[in-house]
């Protein structure tokens, strides 16, 4: 199952999964990318983004106005829906209308892998190659690795110092995937001082040494924050 959180208000620019993107509104063009891949649900804080998603034929749960990720909306949704422990999650965001629905299968068949190995996970993620000075952007999330393409540390910082030289600059990109009773544990974990400084909630896991699985992808795409970002897609992807 593909669930995504969308929420109507947001500090940087308002009500933004409902923006016109080529004629439709943020949140139904990410749905209408991945929709052919598993069947998709909205999980909404407002009644507005219910009735956009229904005008377009999209399924939408209303959920609490007070959780504090987007993460925690996804485990409220699935629990209404009672999914079972071992249905795969997956969690695509809102203002990433231009996801490659390449890079969200190739997610779900590594984490269906992991689950038919029976190798232990939180979640799983994204991640592709990027250049020094796309590291440099605060609003690009970077990421850290081990051998196995586990995730050692996320940082917006510029990350591996390079200080020996020969560094390499890998971005995250912002899907996540879960099974159910994975979702739920990492719902339950307590929040770490890490995840606050940093502004990013998938530190709570590895604060709680817990595994995060990444893969690498070809990608393209890029979460919209702000209007200028849009102005950017629209004239990238359209």
């Amino acid at each position: 199952m593909i669930i995504i959180p969308a929420r109507l208000a947001s500090t940087r620019f308002p009500q933004k999964v409902l923006a016109d993107i080529g004629g439709l509104p943020m949140v139904v063009r990410t749905a209408k990318a991945v929709e052919h891949l598993d069947k998709v649900v909205v999980a909404a804080d407002d009644e507005i983004i219910i009735k956009v998603c229904k005008e377009y034929g999209i399924d939408a749960m209303l959920t609490s106005t007070t959780h504090k990720s987007g993460t925690d909306r996804i485990n409220e949704c699935a629990n209404i829906l009672n999914l079972s422990d071992d249905e795969l999650i997956i969690n695509v965001q809102a203002d990433e209308p231009f996801i490659e629905a390449e890079v969200v299968n190739s997610l779900m068949k590594k984490l269906q892998d992991l689950q038919s190995r029976k190798e232990p996970f939180i979640m799983g993620s994204c991640y592709n190659a990027i250049n020094a000075e796309a590291a440099e952007d605060p609003n690009l999330v970077k990421v850290v690795l081990d051998e196995a393409d586990n995730a050692i540390y996320f940082s917006r910082s510029k990350i591996p110092h390079n200080q020996g030289g020969g560094a390499k600059y890998f971005g995250h990109i912002g899907i996540y995937g879960f099974s159910k009773k994975s979702l739920n544990e990492f719902c339950q974990l307590k929040d770490a001082p890490i995840e606050d400084i940093e502004k990013l909630e998938q530190l709570r896991a590895i604060y709680h040494q817990k595994k995060i699985t990444m893969l690498k992808v070809a990608s393209t795409g890029f979460g919209i924050d702000t209007k200028e970002d849009l102005e950017r897609a629209i004239e990238i992807f359209l």
